[in-house]
């Protein structure tokens, strides 16, 4: 119990960390350019601890799940508009409380160092340097974890010798009386076996060794292992199989529906004994590259992979391991590598590691959706705005000014109904129906 424990405070700590460094990276061109900002945050709701330097307040909160820093003037006043929010229905309540709020905001004497009256360039670079904070603390664990704990790949030692031969796609796994022998076990390999060659030719890697298997089904070919530190040949004989398909790296081939893809090769019923490999450096953005693939494609079918979760939730159905969590998911899960018995330390560590750098992957995404309130949605309204001013300045038109952010008030209000809900779903669907390891 108290190493799951651990495991939580590790990631929740890290998730502070991230959220930090993610503000931080607003602060400090935000300072930079000379606007006033009042507060920086760790955490919402009700403040535990804070204090102030200079002009700023610096603090946490007592639930922490977020943060934020307060920039003055983050909206243009409207042009000439003095719209009650009373009595002018709720959503251009919202637009003029938008208003109302960044204008006070502006202390008498501030006026030039309000967000608003930055160029367009310096509201962009203030609005991605925190999801660019995220990338960089990502690229540095991808790169602890790649270059310095390493990666558990097959290696080219037997790690299981299968008593018998079942197709890929039996409910079973298990030998039963008459089920056929699996041609490994009848050759003679044994585990801790390493191979050097297969029918003539020498293996690196036991991708290798399992494309030349399936090549040639019934036919007899020489396998050189060392076995004790004595090279020994073996005779096999692959049997015409039922497996999944697999591309060049060894992955299982799917079908549009995302059904494995099964083929008839030849099979000798042996595994590979797994070893950490450390990678070069040049491994390191490639894996970060994937990642960002992998948290851009959740998002992209969000709307279907709510559903499947809210279907798991309330009915019968498993989660899918790799659709989206909440922060109580995550704990749950760093809370189980870190209880795990029989798994190195080391192992613990990186698979931790590996969590927290996946959780920055997936801040820097999802900040980056074009949408209010996330900083997408600043830096959208920075481009449109100069898009805007480039047409007029083409057509030799007055400049049209700022874009207001404001009257998106009312989209912004839906975008946090819409996260908020999905937040209450995926954390009811964790608590209920976990994600686990086991």
């Amino acid at each position: 119990m108290l190493a799951f424990v651990i495991g939580v405070v590790i990631i929740v700590v890290g998730l502070a960390v991230s959220i930090g460094l993610h503000e931080i990276g607003h602060l400090v061109p935000a300072k930079a350019f000379g606007v006033k900002v009042t507060q920086y945050m760790i955490g919402f709701g009700p403040t535990v601890w804070s204090r102030r330097r200079g002009e700023t307040e610096y603090g946490f909160k007592a639930i922490p799940l977020g943060g934020y820093i307060s920039m003055i003037g983050m909206f243009p006043p409207g042009k000439g508009e003095q719209v009650s929010a009373s009595g002018t229905g709720f959503f251009r309540g919202l637009v003029q409380d938008a208003r109302d709020s960044s204008s006070e905001s502006i202390t008498p004497g501030d006026e030039e160092r309000a967000f608003y009256r930055l160029p367009v360039w310096k509201r962009i670079v203030v609005m991605l340097g925190g999801p660019t904070m995220n990338l960089l603390l990502a690229i540095v664990l991808f790169g602890v974890l790649l270059m310095g704990f390493g990666v558990s790949q097959p290696s080219t030692t037997i790690g299981s010798v299968s008593a018998c031969a079942l197709p890929a796609t039996s409910e079973r796994q298990t030998c039963e009386p008459g089920d056929p022998a699996a041609p490994g076990a009848a050759a003679g390999f044994q585990p801790g076996d390493r191979i050097v060659s297969v029918d003539g030719q020498a293996i690196r890697t036991w991708n290798e060794s399992t494309a030349i298997i399936r090549d040639h089904p019934d036919e007899s070919i020489d396998v050189v292992v060392i076995r004790d530190g004595e090279k020994q040949t073996l005779t096999v004989t692959p049997m015409l199989s039922e497996r999944y398909a697999t591309d060049a790296n060894g992955a299982v081939v799917t079908d549009a529906a995302g059904d494995p893809v099964t083929v008839q090769v030849g099979f000798v019923g042996i595994g590979p004994a797994s070893e950490t490999v450390r990678q070069p450096v040049t491994a390191v953005l490639p894996a970060v590259g994937e990642n960002i693939v992998g948290v851009g494609a959740i998002i992209v079918n969000l709307p279907q992979r709510m559903v499947d979760v809210a279907n798991a939730a309330f009915g019968p159905g498993e989660r899918d391991p790799n659709g989206p969590i909440s922060v109580v998911g995550v704990g749950r899960v760093a809370g189980e590598i870190a209880s795990l018995d029989e798994v190195p330390l080391a192992s613990k560590a990186a698979g931790l590691i590996g969590i927290i750098a996946s959780l920055n992957i997936a801040l820097f995404v999802f900040n980056l959706i074009p949408l209010l309130p996330l900083d997408g949605g600043h830096v959208a309204g920075a481009v449109w705005e100069a898009i805007r001013r480039g047409f007029a300045k083409l057509r030799r038109r007055p400049d049209p000014g700022p874009v207001d952010l404001a009257k998106l008030m009312p989209l912004t209000f839906g975008v946090v109904i819409v996260l908020g809900a999905m937040s209450a779903l995926l954390i009811y669907a964790d608590i209920v129906k976990p994600v686990t390891l086991f």
